[in-house]
């Protein structure tokens, strides 16, 4: 199969805080594996960066099948974190990303605070010899299981104290959800605890139904709602975080499955935008939507960095 070639990207340069990158567009944590996986599909070093499954210190089994549903434009997920461990990813995943000239971001999450703390230092081992990853992506969006299993991102101690556990040598952007009162609230806690740029947003809660049974479809009863369906809520999520936070580095997440989808992020505030569940419908999305942006400032004339300078002003007002 012939990967999907990149398109220009002289216009698309952007920065997400202290990292530069060629273009906006990265693959978002969940959605296309631990490594190379979407490799014959397109170029993934073409892309800003590739966001890898969130792994934990441990292995970890995940939740019982089944695990993803269908629910109109969007899709219902409860794979429950599956995977390797963040020792076997850095040994295993890790080389062959940086070989194919990858930009990597890792996604770590935990169910303690001691969780977060050790997979920060096995990062910051492996950043100190040196490796594709350009920053770590702090999923603050699971269970804590010293607060009775709630989520860290519904608590601003939880998420203050996360982030300043994964001091690692590696930027940290914060993955916050959009399941909380006032985002800004949670996400000015993720910024005290030094996160230098927010990811905006994880999943929505959801539940689906058996009609006949009354029960619930996916194994582990509910799960995150993501899709199109998502996208109205994280761009909110982007359009208030700019407007508190005007200097603060963020990427938009969710229903992006078009170069306007992304355009609508970056007019938000977005710095850069991930795309995730058309990944499941077409490999290819990610180039996909890079190949529609660069189209579209084309036309337009314009620049990711001119348009992120208009919105900056926009939002501000």
């Amino acid at each position: 199969m012939n990967p999907v070639p990149a398109p220009g990207a002289s216009a698309l340069a952007t920065r997400v805080g202290s990292v530069d990158l060629p273009n906006p567009i990265m693959t978002a944590s969940g959605t296309s594996g631990h490594g190379t996986e979407l490799a014959d599909y397109g170029d993934i070093a073409a892309l800003g960066a590739v966001v890898v499954k969130s792994l934990s210190v441990r292995p970890w089994p995940g939740n019982p099948a089944p695990r993803v549903h269908e629910v109109g434009t969007g899709m219902l997920n409860s794979v429950g974190l599956q995977g390797p461990g963040l020792a076997a990813w850095l040994e295993q995943d890790l080389p062959a990303l940086t070989a194919r000239g990858a930009r990597v971001v890792v996604s770590i999450w935990g169910q303690s605070v001691s969780d977060y703390d050790n997979a920060a230092a096995l990062l910051a081992v492996a950043a100190a010899r040196g490796s594709a990853m350009v920053a770590v992506e702090v999923n603050v969006s699971c269970p804590n299981l010293e607060d009775r299993a709630r989520m860290f991102a519904h608590s601003e101690a939880a998420t203050e104290e996360v982030l300043a556990a994964t001091e690692c040598g590696l930027p940290r952007w914060a993955k916050l959800s959009p399941n909380v009162p006032d985002i800004t609230a949670i996400a000015g806690a993720a910024l005290r605890g030094g996160a230098e740029a927010l990811t905006l947003t994880n999943t929505l809660l959801g539940l689906a139904l058996d009609v006949d049974t009354g029960r619930p479809v996916l194994g582990a009863g509910g799960g995150g709602l993501s899709g199109g369906v998502l996208r109205p809520v994280a761009v909110r999520a982007v359009w208030e975080c700019r407007a508190a936070f005007p200097r603060t580095a963020i990427i938009g997440v969710g229903g992006v499955s078009r170069g306007e989808d992304a355009v609508e992020f970056l007019r938000a505030g977005a710095d850069a935008v991930q795309v995730g569940t058309a990944t499941f419908r077409d490999p290819r999305a990610p180039w996909k939507v890079l190949r529609e942006l660069s189209r579209w400032c084309t036309r337009k004339g314009t620049s990711v960095a001119e348009l992120r300078a208009t919105t900056a002003a926009t939002v501000a007002k």
